[in-house]
């Protein structure tokens, strides 16, 4: 009876839990895509010119170096997929239009509310 009963409890609580545990991720993934964005746009301001890699936003000091790029939800630094803009200007005294525009997930697993996370 007491194991029926536990076992019933774990059922309820591990979907929920796991519930929470993407939640939080995909919190995060938000951040960083809002980060990443924000400092490439940032950068282009700065330098009148877009970054060519998210290496260079690191280079700059835009994103400190000891932290790196930050993770995508897949765990890794090295799956974003970053958007190029060969004609694209993002401000009025940018010279080059080449290099990065912005920057999403490379992740093709679906988020929560059922759309990829590369779509975000």
């Amino acid at each position: 009876m007491v194991i029926s009963i536990i076992l019933i409890l774990l059922g309820v609580t591990i979907p929920l839990y796991s519930h929470s545990i993407t939640q939080a991720k995909e919190q995060e993934l938000r951040k960083h895509l809002e980060t990443l964005n924000q400092m490439i746009f940032q950068y282009t301001q700065d330098k009148q010119k877009a970054p060519q890699s998210l290496n260079d936003l690191v280079a700059a000091g835009y994103i400190n170096p000891q932290d790196g790029i930050p993770k995508d939800i897949t765990g890794s630094a090295d799956t974003w997929e970053t958007e190029s803009g060969d004609d694209v200007i993002m401000s009025l005294e940018q010279a080059d239009t080449g290099g990065i525009i912005g920057v999403h997930s490379g992740s093709h697993q679906r988020a929560s509310d059922g759309t990829e996370y590369s779509s975000w």
